[in-house]
């Protein structure tokens, strides 16, 4: 499972504190947009995520949006978060984690990608050498291809939950 696998699993992204990103030995969070910080309908970001990101930063960790989604979707949020973006990253391609790693000046070995989904999110972190943090979607996207990720992933979830060496 080693490229399908998680170093964390959180619920939500507010749930990641500080302390869990410096014993990931991170300084820098790539943070994905869709069901991770708004949900996948929504135009507004979830109640405490700006405020999160914002207290990352205070922490000292440089923080970045990294989406699949066009700048028109992206922009929005990166503003209202006072974050820079990539947008249009071809997630799990490793171009716009690193796009990202070097807009951070950040190593990729210290950079952590937080997002929903196994197949992009953490995948393309383990293809980078990044951390990764796996969060539950905040709710069901439409279209087949999604469908039918989400039905894989289920599969991996439960396992991962069951592994000693993925935080929870």
């Amino acid at each position: 499972m080693g490229i399908f696998t998680p170093d964390v699993l959180k619920r939500r992204v507010t749930d990641i504190s500080p302390q869990l990103l410096r014993r990931l030995g991170v300084k820098a969070v790539l943070l994905d947009v869709d069901n991770t910080i708004a949900a996948y309908s929504s135009h507004q970001p979830i109640p405490g995520a700006a405020e999160w990101a914002r207290a990352l930063a205070r922490e000292g960790f440089r923080v970045v949006i990294v989406s699949n989604n066009y700048k028109k979707r992206v922009g929005p949020f990166a503003a209202r978060f006072g974050l820079d973006f990539v947008s249009f990253a071809l997630k799990p391609l490793p171009f716009g984690y690193l796009k990202a790693s070097r807009l951070l000046k950040t190593r990729p070995r210290r950079c952590v990608v937080v997002g929903d989904q196994v197949f992009t999110d953490v995948v393309g972190a383990n293809l980078c050498g990044m951390r990764s943090v796996l969060l539950t979607p905040l709710e069901l996207e439409e279209g087949f291809t999604f469908r039918a990720r989400r039905y894989f992933e289920r599969g991996l979830r439960e396992k991962f939950t069951k592994r000693k060496d993925v935080i929870q």
